[in-house]
């Protein structure tokens, strides 16, 4: 595992959110550091999503905190995280199909900057935006179909377009939920490489169901069970914990 700074970029101290008397999560405390890729696993209801809707300032928690750059930002809005640097990506591709490539990440990255709100602005003239635009694409190996409609590309593309629009907002934090949903082999071992690079410079975390690409990637790993931390530690030590491989991985 790459060697981390002390301080996490993203943390939570005992987070927790009630839909009615249900608890989503129960004091979940993670630290997501920048060089890492942080995969949270767990089965179907464990809080996986809801958690990612917590930092992402898409849900409201009951109690706990959420902290970035050692900052408190558990009462700021969606946008305003966006802005902080927390990027977000969805279970299903979150794209506009009839724009083109280039399009929709030039219109991420003006939700980033303070164009956001500029309606007369002509902000697909703005040579600021049009080249963090392309810096992202490149990033994700996307160049050669920079001018196609996003509605031709394949389910594959379409994702790593979805991860270039959140590179747009320049973030310091990466969610990505289940990037590999409906992926083919090939595919998704291109996400792979890309998510790899991508943990060089960013802290990165990782909601994903398929263990044999979460154990091959991730540096750390969280496991969420009926809404609480049952384990987290480095892959080999998750793999090898007696209370995961009951609860989750299977006893064998």
């Amino acid at each position: 595992m790459v060697e981390q700074a002390n301080t996490p970029v993203l943390e939570t101290q005992n987070l927790q959110k009630n839909f009615g008397g249900l608890q989503a999560t129960r004091d979940v405390s993670i630290a997501l550091h920048r060089n890492e890729l942080h995969a949270v696993i767990g089965p179907n209801g464990a809080g996986k999503s809801t958690l990612v809707n917590l930092l992402a300032g898409e849900l409201a928690p009951t109690s706990g905190h959420i902290l970035l750059d050692g900052e408190e930002v558990t009462a700021l809005t969606t946008w305003r995280r966006t802005r902080a640097g927390i990027a977000r990506s969805f279970q299903r591709t979150n794209i506009f199909l009839p724009l083109s490539v280039h399009e929709n990440v030039r219109l991420a990255a003006q939700a980033r900057g303070s164009l956001a709100r500029a309606v007369f602005h002509r902000a697909s003239r703005d040579g600021t935006l049009a080249k963090a635009a392309d810096t992202a694409i490149e990033r994700v190996g996307l160049t050669g179909v920079r001018n196609r409609i996003a509605g031709e590309l394949s389910h594959g593309e379409q994702r790593q377009l979805e991860i270039a629009m959140t590179l747009a907002t320049d973030p310091k934090v990466l969610l990505l939920d289940e990037p590999l949903a409906g992926m083919g082999q090939e595919e998704g071992e291109r996400i792979a490489t890309l998510l790899q690079a991508l943990a060089r410079d960013h802290a990165v975390l990782l909601i994903e169901h398929d263990m044999d690409f979460v154990f091959k990637v991730a540096d750390v790993l969280t496991v969420l069970v009926e809404g609480a931390v049952l384990a987290s530690g480095t892959s080999q030590s998750v793999r090898d914990n007696a209370a995961v491989q009951f609860a989750y991985l299977g006893d064998h």
